[in-house]
């Protein structure tokens, strides 16, 4: 009885013990998820600089796709790692290559060494978001969660919005490569507070790390986005090159699927997909995350270009997103409780559908506002989905496959945000330079003379003439761009609508 309760005696001082230390470990966790989180949005405001810089405006879209190609195949890798060796090395491990990613980001002086940097940032920063969100899991109650997930999402929030301000002035009063230095300092104190509080007691278990299906993922996404990016640029659609490695892409995606279906412990458990709910979810994540990067990407340039703007007014634009996004997450959490998951999904589909139609008649006598008004129903839509996608997720699943399946929809929304840079990246080439092309202004003009355009001193020494026919193309290829952003949004309604409907709703009808 003694020994019981001296055992007793000293978990209840272990775990006050831990309980003073929570404050300082989420403290550390919040700060790794803000630099990840602000990373999107502070970079896509930055980038009309970062090309009028560096030039390489027909590899705009490879700065994005880099990052999320390593950060979609790196995700699930870095979960069962940190099974195996704890979420604090594995953790420390990828905020410091992320960090070395984005020194390297601020000293290049090309816009091919940016993507390279871009990829060893993306390939850190694979392991914040889901070892962050497992860390929080570990130290805190199921009681208590609720109330840290809040804050979790306060980070996004914050951060969505915080970030096109701070692109915005930093690219106007001092320069963007300090738009990727001003992770470090995050970083490190990030990393500082793991070190000092963080303290695991790692159960050693043998597991099978599905290294192979990682190596076909990775082939299979990259050989498609090369073919999005450069097809009917570089190379013809129907040339030999497409053709070559669009079968390359195939034959390694089969191959994912075939590894998956083998391995013991796949990176991606195809099982839980049979539930409708859960696949209907992935799938719109899917479509979303293609809209997402869409937007993210292309506004500034679009707001700075062609409606002469300047960087804070660009980002002024993404921060209407970032508003409408955490306001909607509250209200979807409560709205879920009273309509059901499936309704409200509906309703942030029907806002998806809505600030996509403003982006597709958008033109330059608009103005920033009404860009920025369709940017605020988009966030609204997102914040709707993604709050009732996720609970309808770990609903539907048991305990022990929650983890698997919620970080399945993260890597889902990130494979969408990959294909999505490639794929509107190649649109937004390939109608440029059509439109050259048909004005017959190619020889005089080709893709890399945008670059001039969000120059502001390399604008100012563009003739009237070549400055009409740069913004009436950029215009024509972003229109184009925003047209199948609506078109995903659609996909992404009519995918909603298929979503079961609960029980409680089923009886009432």
């Amino acid at each position: 009885m003694k020994v019981a309760q001296a055992i007793l005696e000293k978990e209840e001082i272990k775990q006050q013990s831990s309980n003073m230390k929570r404050p300082f470990i989420l403290a550390a966790v919040m700060l790794a998820m803000f630099m990840a989180a602000i990373e999107a949005t502070i970079v896509s405001t930055a980038m009309p600089a970062i090309v009028g810089e560096l030039g390489g405006f027909s590899l705009y879209s490879w700065v994005f796709s880099s990052y999320l190609l390593m950060n979609a195949v790196t995700v699930l890798i870095y979960g069962k790692l940190s099974d195996l060796f704890g979420r604090k090395p594995v953790l420390i491990f990828g905020i410091s290559v992320f960090l070395a990613g984005s020194a390297m980001c601020g000293m290049v002086s090309s816009m091919e060494w940016l993507i390279a940097a871009r990829f060893i940032q993306g390939f850190g920063a694979g392991a914040v978001m889901p070892i962050a969100s497992t860390i929080v899991g570990d130290i805190y109650t199921k009681e208590e969660r609720a109330k840290i997930q809040g804050y979790l999402s306060s980070v996004w929030g914050i951060s969505a919005i915080m970030g096109p301000a701070i692109g915005g002035l930093l690219v106007q009063f001092v320069s963007w490569r300090f738009v990727f230095w001003v992770n470090i300092p995050l970083g490190l104190l990030a990393i500082a507070g793991l070190v000092l509080y963080l303290h695991e007691n790692v159960e050693r278990k043998k597991h099978e790390i599905d290294y192979k299906g990682a190596l076909f993922l990775f082939l299979s996404i990259s050989t498609a986005m090369i073919v999005l990016v450069e097809g009917g640029i570089r190379w013809p659609w129907m040339s030999s090159p497409v053709l070559l490695i669009s079968s390359a892409a195939i034959l390694t995606f089969v191959l994912f699927i075939r590894q998956e279906k083998r391995a013991k412990e796949p990176m991606m458990p195809f099982s839980i997909w049979k539930e409708k709910s859960i696949f209907i979810a992935n799938m719109t994540s899917l479509t979303t995350g293609v809209m997402l990067i869409g937007i993210s990407s292309f506004l500034p340039a679009f707001v700075q270009a062609v409606m002469g703007q300047t960087p804070i007014v660009a980002g002024f634009t993404l921060t209407a997103m970032s508003i409408g996004w955490p306001i909607a997450s509250t209200i979807s959490g409560r709205l879920l409780f009273k309509i059901g998951f499936r309704t409200t999904s509906v309703i942030g589909g029907a806002a998806l559908i809505a600030g996509s139609a403003v982006f597709f008649t958008l033109t330059p006598d608009d103005g920033p506002l009404w860009a920025a008004f369709g940017s605020f129903l988009v966030g609204i839509g997102m914040g709707m989905t993604t709050t009732a996608f996720i609970v309808s997720i770990q609903s539907t699943v048991s305990w022990e496959q929650r983890g698997s399946a919620t970080a399945a929809n993260m890597f889902m929304r990130t494979l969408g945000n990959t294909i999505g840079a490639a794929l509107l990246g190649g649109i937004l080439n390939t109608r440029l330079q059509s439109y050259f092309r048909e004005e017959g202004i190619g020889e005089t003009i080709d893709l890399d003379s945008v670059n001039r355009l969000l120059s502001p001193e390399e604008a100012s020494k563009l003739s009237a003439d070549a400055m009409h026919a740069l913004k009436e193309g950029l215009t024509y290829s972003l229109h184009s761009v925003y047209i199948m952003v609506f078109v995903f949004a659609v996909i992404s309604f009519a995918l909603i609508l298929r979503l079961p409907k609960e029980k409680k709703e089923a009886q009432e009808k």
